[in-house]
Formats: structure tokens, sequence, C-alpha cells
């Protein structure tokens, strides 16, 4: 039997009751977390048409719900808002059986996803072993993880679960995502309630493949057709079937995939992707997940060193829609991990695939904390131009906060051209030197151009700008790479 006759043969058979029973959906069991306060979490399954359904919580509140009625094979419930804690034991009861979850907790859901360095298991990371032993030091942080499925047609329940809740190990966070997991560990660090984990992720995969067709719509795409990669397929087996889950946000690893594929679309994919998984988790849970639930994602890191290539740097400048960071007006709500400086040269799964996970998660923890909780005192984001000055022989970037900087020979670069067209041309960029700093500027030399205009000017724009954490401009506390950007002057500067 094919993989998308057996899901189909599946779902059907629990749509018409599986023996008579009430059942949950495939992502609830014991240890799980659920959406706590205000927002209501949503618990919804199977059973006969006509069954009368009630849950109740027993721990440090009681909670009891009217009584639902199975229609056409489905139940649904919605939880009063529960504040964070437990352990709870859930009670799912029916005319005809009834179901006991333990050890439930409350706290705040984030759904993972994306390709390959998303999908990264701990055990892969540097300092594997030191991270696994740390797992059974966070028993309220737990993973859940879907199994790899396709499909051609939007699901309502998961086909398979590859991890279910569970109390963290050694064990089981060996083979969860490292990304989703340090970054649920660092975010439990600061709040101190439960951290529900939901991994859906498969490598190789492009931003069409997770994106309903109202997404894709939206940004003109042509179907592609090909196993994971084709449009909504993912979208449709791994995204789909979660919607009925109330959640708080979602982080990001992807894009690698589309530096071949529909790499100029990414501007607008990308976004559109974010926009369609808010609305349609928010309409999915009934309104409990916030329709501009927080969205983190992480920009671009390295694959080849030795390359003049600009597809990694085009796609990173599109991942923040042509703006160079998050949030912005077109993406509000986001935060971005930098991660250009970063790179693994020696990685075992190739240079594709940096182990340092660590870094990645703690500074998309640093855009949680300050976009997702409102926490006005974290500084998440790198430092970026605030204002550009030609003068004599030389150009003076002005940064939005103080910064640390050591001296480069070419991570900057400028365009020397009488029209701005002739800067696409990877040809017409020159490095420019750094001639000097101050507290919150650079100023770096346009000698190269020899009395020509400056067209354009823009900063980390190769594969591999930098060694590891060795970019020329980082925030004072040498935290937060400044991202790359590109800058056009209207119609040339001397």
């Amino acid at each position: 039997m094919s993989l998308r006759l057996r899901a189909l043969f599946i779902l059907t058979a629990c749509l018409l009751g599986c023996d008579a029973k009430v059942r949950l959906a495939s992502y609830y069991g014991d240890h799980m977390v659920l959406q706590k306060s205000p927002a209501r979490a949503v618990l919804w399954g199977y059973g006969p048409e006509g069954a009368h359904v009630t849950v109740s919580l027993s721990g440090p509140i009681q909670l009891r719900t009217s009584p639902v009625t199975v229609t056409k094979g489905i139940w649904r419930v919605t939880l009063d808002p529960v504040e964070p804690g437990g352990p709870y034991m859930l009670m799912v009861s029916s005319e005809s059986n009834t179901i006991t979850l333990k050890d439930v907790l409350f706290g705040d859901i984030w759904v993972c996803g994306g390709q390959s360095n998303m999908q990264f298991q701990t055990s892969r990371v540097f300092n594997a072993s030191s991270e696994l032993a740390l797992a059974p030091k966070y028993p309220h942080v737990r993973p859940f993880q879907a199994a790899l499925n396709v499909s051609e047609t939007e699901l309502p329940d998961l086909v398979q679960v590859q991890i279910p809740w569970s109390v963290p190990t050694a064990g089981v966070m060996s083979e969860f995502s490292a990304v989703c997991w340090l970054f649920g560990r660092y975010l439990y660090d600061v709040l101190k309630y439960p951290i529900g984990l939901v991994e859906s992720c498969w490598g190789g995969t492009p931003v069409e493949a997770w994106s309903s067709s109202r997404a894709l719509q939206q940004c003109k795409l042509d179907r592609m057709i090909g196993g994971p990669r084709n449009d909504s397929i993912l979208w449709n087996s791994m995204i789909h079937p979660l919607l009925n889950m109330t959640i708080y946000g979602a982080i990001w690893y992807q894009g690698e995939a589309n530096t071949g594929y529909h790499p100029n679309k990414y501007n607008c994919s990308f976004p559109a992707m974010i926009d369609d998984w808010r609305m349609a988790f928010h309409q999915g849970s009934c309104g409990q997940t916030d329709p501009d639930f927080p969205f983190g994602f992480v920009q671009l890191s390295t694959c080849a060193k030795h390359t003049s290539s600009e597809s990694y740097s085009n796609l990173r400048w599109h991942q923040t829609e042509d703006t160079g960071f998050a949030p912005n007006s077109k993406m509000r709500k986001t935060f971005m991990a930098v991660a250009l400086d970063l790179p693994d040269e020696t990685s075992p799964r190739g240079p594709i695939h940096p182990r340092d996970k660590q870094d990645v998660a703690y500074r998309l923890m640093l855009g949680a904390r300050a976009v997702a909780y409102n926490q006005t005192d974290v500084l998440f984001l790198g430092p970026f131009p605030k204002e550009i000055q030609p003068l004599q022989n030389s150009i003076e970037i002005v940064y939005d906060q103080e910064v640390s900087v050591t001296q480069s020979e070419d991570i900057y670069e400028i365009c020397c051209s009488t029209t701005r067209a002739a800067c696409s041309l990877h040809s017409s960029w020159v490095p420019a030197p750094i001639l000097s700093w101050a507290l919150a500027s650079v100023r770096i030399s346009t000698a190269s151009c020899q009395g020509s205009a400056v067209a354009g000017l823009r900063y980390a724009w190769q594969n591999w700008p930098c060694d590891f954490k060795a970019c020329p401009v980082y925030s004072i506390n040498k935290v937060l790479p400044a991202p790359p950007f590109i800058f056009y002057y209207p119609q040339g500067n001397n």
C-alpha cells in the first residue's frame, strides 16, 4: 500500500469512529504541554456519531467541560484558560469509554519548522554529550516530533508521530532538533514555566512545500513536481494537521533549498507563508492562537567558502523581504537570528550543516524575549545602518547602536558606476577597506573607484563572509553580528 493510501486509510478509519470508541487526535498524550492562559487550549478527536464527550482536569485546579456531541466523527473541546504549571491528569469521557492522560502541563507551545538545519539532531552539535547530559534537568521542556509524511491533499491529522510528547532524556533529545530543543531550554531559563516544542521539518525542502496553495497563489509561483519538494505537500501532511492546536509562536530554519529554486520569489513566498500560517492557526484553533503570533527565523549561515556565487547573499536579503532586519514594516512581529558568522568548514555533514546550534538558538531566544514576550531591555538586533554619509574619498556608515569593530579589507564593498543597474554585476563591486571607526560608526575608503561615482554599498555580501565569530562589526557586547545589507545611491555619489 502506498504512503498516500495508507494515510487516507488510517484517517478514514478514525473518522468512522475506530471501534465505536472516543479517541484523541494523534498529538495528544501523556506528558504533553497545552497552551496556557490567557489563550484556551483545544482538544479534539474522533468518536461514534452522536456520542457525548466531556473533558476534565484534576491537579492544581479542577476543571470539567460541558458535554460536546460527536458530529461527522469529530468532537472538539475548548478548555477554560489555565495558568502555567502542572502536572494535571486529563480525562476524556464518553458513554463508551474513558481516556486518561497523565503528567499534563500548561505552558507555551512553539512550533519548529524548516529543513535540515532545523532537523539537525542534538546528538550532532558541538559538545553534544554535555548538552544531552543536561536534558533531564529540564523536565518541564517537553518535545514532540511529527514523522516525515507527504500528502497531495490537506489532512486533518498527522499520519504518524515520530516522538510522542516526552519528558526529556538524553536518549530522546539525541534524536530531536537541536535548535528547537536549545531554544526551548534557553527560554525556560528565563520564563520558568513549561515549554512545549513541536518539531515538524524535513531536510532539503523549499518554502513552497510548507505553504498552502493560498499562499503560493499570492506570489504567482509555478507548480513544482518531485517528492517532498512538491508545492504544499508538507503543508498538507505536517502543518495542516496541527492547525487545531493552540500555539504561542513558531521558529523557522530554512532557505538553503530556495537558493536554487524560485530564489527571487523568496521575498514574497516566505512572508506569504508566515501570514498564511498565522491566519490558518488562528482559524483552526477557533481564535485561540494569536492571529499575529510571533515568528522567529534563522538567516542563512554559510555553505561554500571559495565561491563567487551570490545565491546565499541574495537569499539572506530576501529572508527579510529586502529590508535587512526583522521585525520590519512588512514582517511584523518577526525576529531573526543572524548566523553568517558561524561557519563550520569541517562539519561531518558538510559546511552547509554547521554544528554550532547553541549560538543560533541563543540569538533566537533573545529575539523571542523582545518580540514575543515584550521584554524591552533585551538587545536582540545586531547593528544596522541608520545613515550613510558620502565624504571625500570615503563613506561613513552610522549605525543604530554602539558597535564593536575590527579591521577588514573586504567585508564592505562599493559599486563603481554611473548607473545603479550596473551594480547587479558581480564584477562591478570592489573592496572598500575600513579606514577608522567610532562609537557608533565606521568609515570606509572609496579610493577603489578611482574618481568614478559610487553607485552602491554593501556589507558581508559573500556566501562565507568571515571566519567563526570573526566578522568585523558586532554589537558593543560582541554578541550580535551586524546583518548584511545593500544600499544603492539614486544616481551615484563621489
